[in-house]
């Protein structure tokens, strides 16, 4: 075990936040934390990391406790970066030590050179050092990191500074990753990570040597990572075996199983009660009734399961059915400014919508996907031809809100867009969305993003539109909004068209996918899902031909140095000997590669993760086949010098 809690309360203000939280994290644990904003998930993390102290009564309250060997690492927001340093220089710096000490190393070695013996022990310990701390392969780590979380080429000279905030964050994960704690907190690593990092930093992670704790409110990244789930409400924590869907499943379970033992025993009390109230003032049966009085006093009460908040209650309708053939799009460009400075991000775009299709557009943050969205609605100019069949009622959710009125309130933006309905039909609709209480009569301006949202969601289901465009719709929605937003358009029978980040929504929800690059598009008529497993494919065969590149200049070079030094026969027939155990080694390295990603594959599975003795043993044969590739590794050094 690395690290436990036990009995962890928090009161901020009089508000009991955490409520006797226990924790226990082992070696080889991938947690997910999850609860609603401001359930105290962070509060949490930063009482484990020692920045929080948590309120004690007794001696037995608040006790955290630390194996020896456990080392922590914590990213919250861009923390922990010199912004001095250059990229490449910060990363460095991590391995400072194994820099000082293969610098002593050659110091030793000029002094033995000079007849000078007296620190060959210190060489001999410092040499065991550096090798089992891989120091003659950090910069190879560090690329490998690096490029993983997106940054290579001309970046890795530009200082920390100039980087914008996520790019910030992206180092800082990077920078963690290369520390390597055995106990790694993230809180909300995906916020500023497209697809392709993500699934890097999710594989990654998967073979990650120690335990991590995750914050997120991306289901997809928990799914695909955890290995149990922790959810947070109303102070308490439960930990649920499995990944993110496992844990709505056996919550559902749970509160179904809960709801049946609450109302057996409130059968069970009625009957009780109303023999005490029958039978306690008769003399025959006073006793019978003071008996059954004293086992209800006695009884242990079951709790009634309720959520934090009940689930919005979100459906979009429509009267109107469109016509087969939707939209036509033909020869569109997406382009950004006015005159001389406008440019073209993307050029000649064709695609189709038909009835009930539902198309999510995807790609990088700035490639044109909102103004594609805006472009398709006519709201920007564009060449080509944009063309919506008859009977077509468009429903459109905006990123930012700016269709709201700022300074309306949430009761009185409705009321301005539909004034026959009345307060009480207003209420009605902005409670079925879960916008109540004092929020109703807050301005637009003020309220937070996603009760924005919710109130978008409730003006799209007044409007009945057959066509539905959202733009980043579950952006600021906590996770039972989103499960919301998700079953509303699972459900809706109209064509919908939506940008979206949302791995999870994008594999519930689209049909097919619209990839907006730099310069181009591509056309996926399949979902999600298959969309990953192309992109991986594809990543698989770019990075063999670049080992490919790789291995044919290495023969190039071998042939050269071979024609260059090469005189004797027993020299060629070494060498000989020497490339084919190179060539063996390296379909050994391969092969080992082939097992370990087999091994991780199986790992994401339900029937792995929820036997804790099996995930052992998976997780016990990667490092096994780790250590055998890096013993391969240290053969092909020695024997390519």
């Amino acid at each position: 075990m690395l690290a436990s809690l036990t009995n962890v309360n928090k009161f901020y203000n009089g508000n009991q936040v955490l409520c006797n939280v226990s924790l226990s994290i082992d070696e080889t644990d991938k947690i997910g934390l999850v609860g609603k904003n401001g359930c105290g998930k962070s509060t949490l993390l930063k009482i484990l990391t020692g920045s929080v102290e948590p309120d004690r009564f007794t001696e037995k309250d608040g006790v955290i406790s630390m194996a020896a060997k456990t080392t922590v690492g914590y990213l919250e927001q861009m923390g922990g970066l010199n912004t001095e340093n250059t990229v490449i220089e910060e990363m460095r710096s991590v391995f400072e030590p194994v820099h000082r000490a293969i610098d002593r190393l050659r110091e030793i070695e000029l002094e033995i050179e000079s007849g000078n013996n007296s620190s060959a022990d210190e060489y001999q310990q410092l040499s065991s050092w550096i090798e089992a701390n891989d120091g003659y392969n950090t910069d190879v780590k560090i690329r490998m990191v690096l490029n993983g979380m997106g940054f290579s080429g001309e970046e890795l000279e530009r200082t920390v500074s100039g980087f914008s905030g996520g790019e910030k964050t992206r180092l800082s994960i990077a920078r963690l990753l290369l520390e390597e704690p055995n106990l790694l907190i993230l809180d909300e690593p995906t916020n500023h990570l497209d697809f392709k990092t993500i699934m890097w930093l999710e594989d990654y992670l998967r073979s990650y040597r120690g335990a991590v704790l995750i914050v997120s409110h991306d289901r997809y990244f928990l799914d695909r990572l955890c290995t149990s789930i922790c959810e947070i409400e109303r102070g308490v924590l439960t930990r649920y075996k499995g990944n993110y869907t496992a844990f709505v499943r056996q919550r559902e379970e749970s509160d179904a199983r809960r709801e049946k033992e609450y109302e057996l025993q409130q059968k069970q009390i009625a009957q009780l009660e109303d023999y005490v109230a029958k039978n306690l003032v008769r003399a025959s049966t006073t006793k019978m009734a003071q008996s059954r009085r004293k086992q209800l006093e006695k009884m242990e009460r079951i709790e009634r399961p309720v959520h934090d908040t009940k689930n919005a209650k979100i459906r979009f309708t429509y009267a109107v059915e469109p016509p087969i053939d939707v939209l036509k799009v033909k020869g569109v460009d997406i382009s950004v400014g006015e005159g001389g400075s406008r440019k073209t991000l993307v050029d000649n775009i064709d695609f189709e919508v038909r009835r009930g299709e539902k198309v999510g557009v995807i790609g990088d943050n700035g490639i044109g996907k909102s103004t594609l969205l805006r472009i398709i609605q006519e709201q920007l100019p564009h060449k080509g031809l944009v063309r919506w069949n008859s009977n077509i009622k468009i429903s459109y959710f905006e990123q930012e809100s700016t269709n709201l009125n700022k300074e309306l309130t949430v009761m009185e933006e409705l009321h301005s867009r539909y004034p026959s309905m009345s307060d009480l039909e207003v209420r009605s609709l902005l409670a079925q969305v879960r916008l109540i209480g004092e929020n109703v009569f807050k301005e637009t301006g003020v309220i937070s993003g996603g009760e924005r949202a919710k109130l978008c969601f409730a003006i799209m289901m007044q409007e009945h539109g057959n066509v539905l465009i959202l733009d980043e719709p579950t952006n600021h929605l906590d996770l039972s909004s989103k499960e919301a937003i998700e079953e509303a358009l699972a459900e809706y029978t109209g064509t919908v068209i939506f940008v979206s980040h949302d791995r999870y929504l994008l594999s519930k929800i689209a049909d097919r996918l619209i990839e907006l690059t730099d310069g181009t598009y591509r056309l996926h008529n399949y979902g999600f899902e298959k969309y990953l497993d192309v992109l991986r494919e594809e990543q698989a065969a770019e990075r063999r031909t670049i080992e490919a590149e790789k291995q044919q200049k290495a023969a190039e070079a071998a042939k050269e140095k071979t024609a260059k030094n090469y005189r004797s026969k027993q020299q060629r027939s070494a060498d000989a000997a020497r490339k084919n155990e190179m060539r063996r080694l390296e379909k050994e390295i391969d092969d080992l590669q082939a097992q370990i990603d087999s091994l991780t594959e199986e790992i994401g599975r339900e029937e792995v993760y929820s036997d804790y003795e099996l995930m052992n043993q998976k997780c016990a044969g990667i490092e096994e086949l780790k250590q055998r590739i890096d013993e391969d590794f240290e053969l092909l050094i020695e024997l390519d010098q």
